[in-house]
C-alpha cells in the first residue's frame, strides 16, 4: 500500500495521497494562503459547504464523523456542531477512511435535506446517507438518516466521496476504484460495479421510501440489459477526489488521483470512459504490479484528460472549482485545483488547458469549497496532522 506509506512518513492523515513526495516546501508564487478565520481551527477538514439558503453559513466536514458550521464571517469565534456521526464512522489515523463529502438539497431551505458519504465497519463498507436539519437551524436530525447507497469495500483507500449538485437537480457523486495499486479488483472499467465511477442520482424519487433516490431517465445506461449500474454518469476514474459543477459554462471537473506518474484534470461527459487502468494521465498504463484490467482489451475511446501534471510537481490532486468571485479579478473564470501532499495550488485556463502556480503553500490542501459570496475557501493541514484553519487565496 504505497499511498499509506507516504501518509505514514509525513504523519498526516491521509485523503488521496500519492507516491514519491517530499512534502510542501514553503510559501512561493505569487499568491498566498490567509487564515480565513482566525479564531477558528479544524481536524482534518474533507469538505466545505453551504446550505444554498442565504444564510451566508459554511460546513466544513471533519475526517472522524463532524460536521462543523459557523456563520462566514473573519471575526466568527467559534464554530458548532451541526452533526455527529463519530460512532459509526470507520476512521483510522493516516488513512483514507472516515466523513468523506457532504452535499445540500437544492431545495434544503424548504426539504432539510442534505447528503452525506462515509465509510462504515463490519463489513468495511462505503455509504451514502440523506440526514434532515432538525427544528434547530443549527443541528441536524440524528436520527434521520436514510441510506440510499452502500458498498462492501475490500480496501481502505481509494473512496472518493466528492458530491454536487447540477442545475438539472441531480446529485453526481464520485466513487474510486475501491482501492489497492494498479486497480487489481479491475473495478474501473467494469460498468456492472459503482468504483471508479461517477454516479448520478435522482434523491427527489422514492423520498419516504427505500432506496430513497430513482434512476434519471437521461443516463446513459438506464434500463440498459447487458447489466451495467444504471447510476453510472461516467467511468474509467482512479480515485476522483473532488468533483465541482461551473454554474456559467455547465462543465462537471473533477481532479482524479494517478498511480505512480501522472495527476490529472478531466471534463466529465455523460457516458465517457476516462481510461483508469488502460491509461494513466494521456499515456498507456501496463505496470507489472497489477497491470491493466483485461477489459482494456478492445476498450476505449478514452477521453483524454484536458490537463496533467508529473510527481516532480506533486502527487496527490486535490480538485477544485472554477472561481467566479470578485475579490482575486485575475483568478475569475480559471479552475483551482491544488495537490495534497506537495501544497502547490494552480490556476488552469479552461480554455488553454494550461496551468500556472499560484503558491507552494506549505500546507497538506485537502479540500476547497466556494462561499456563497462565490469566494474560495481553501481546506489544509498541517504536516502532523494538528488542527489547522481554513483559507483564503489573496495576491501577495
Amino acid at each position: 500500500m504505497k499511498r499509506f506509506l507516504v501518509a505514514v512518513l509525513t504523519g498526516s492523515a491521509m485523503i488521496a495521497c500519492g507516491d514519491d513526495a517530499s512534502g510542501p516546501s514553503g510559501d512561493t508564487g505569487p499568491y498566498e494562503l490567509v487564515n480565513a478565520f482566525p479564531a477558528l481551527t479544524f481536524s482534518r477538514p474533507t469538505d466545505i459547504q453551504t446550505a444554498g439558503n442565504g444564510t451566508n453559513r459554511l460546513f466544513v466536514t471533519e475526517q472522524t464523523g463532524r460536521i462543523l458550521v459557523f456563520a462566514n464571517r473573519p471575526d466568527v469565534a467559534s464554530s458548532s456542531v451541526f452533526l455527529d456521526i463519530t460512532p459509526d464512522v470507520l476512521y483510522q489515523t493516516n488513512s483514507e477512511l472516515g466523513l468523506l463529502g457532504l452535499a445540500f438539497h437544492p431545495q434544503y431551505e424548504t426539504n432539510g435535506y442534505f447528503f452525506v458519504y462515509y465509510t462504515v465497519d463490519n463489513p468495511r463498507r462505503d455509504r451514502l446517507s440523506r440526514f434532515n436539519v432538525s427544528g434547530d437551524p443549527g443541528v441536524a436530525d440524528r436520527n434521520s438518516e436514510k441510506i440510499l447507497l452502500e458498498f462492501a469495500d475490500d480496501y481502505a483507500n481509494h473512496n472518493g466521496g466528492g458530491m454536487c449538485f447540477d442545475a438539472d437537480g441531480y446529485l453526481y457523486l464520485g466513487i474510486g476504484d475501491e482501492g489497492g495499486a494498479g486497480d487489481p479488483d479491475n473495478n474501473a472499467q467494469d460498468r456492472s460495479r459503482p468504483f471508479g465511477k461517477i454516479l448520478r442520482i435522482d434523491v427527489n424519487q422514492n423520498v419516504n421510501q427505500p432506496p430513497y433516490h430513482g434512476i434519471p431517465a437521461g443516463n446513459p445506461y438506464a434500463g440498459n440489459a447487458s447489466g451495467y449500474r444504471e447510476d453510472i454518469w461516467a467511468y474509467g476514474f482512479r480515485n476522483p477526489w473532488r468533483i465541482s459543477f461551473d454554474a456559467p459554462t455547465g462543465l462537471l471537473i473533477a481532479g482524479d488521483v494517478g498511480q505512480r506518474t501522472w495527476e490529472e484534470i478531466d471534463f466529465v461527459e455523460k457516458g465517457v470512459n476516462y481510461g483508469w487502468d488502460c491509461r494513466e494521465g494521456k499515456s498507456d498504463y501496463n505496470e507489472a504490479e497489477n497491470g491493466s484490467s483485461p477489459l482494456c482489451t478492445g476498450g476505449g475511446p478514452f477521453k483524454q484528460p484536458v490537463h496533467v501534471y508529473g510527481h516532480n510537481e506533486g502527487s496527490s490532486i486535490t480538485g477544485g472549482y472554477v472561481y467566479r468571485g470578485v475579490s482575486q479579478p485575475a483568478l475569475r473564470g480559471r479552475y483551482i485545483f491544488g495537490d495534497f501532499i506537495s501544497g502547490h495550488i494552480w490556476a488552469l485556463n479552461v480554455g488553454s488547458q494550461t496551468a500556472a502556480l499560484l503558491t507552494d503553500s506549505g500546507r497538506f490542501i485537502s479540500t476547497f469549497g466556494v462561499a456563497e459570496d462565490g469566494e474560495l475557501i481553501v481546506g489544509a493541514y498541517f504536516g502532523d496532522g494538528s488542527p489547522t484553519g481554513l483559507y483564503h487565496l489573496r495576491e501577495k
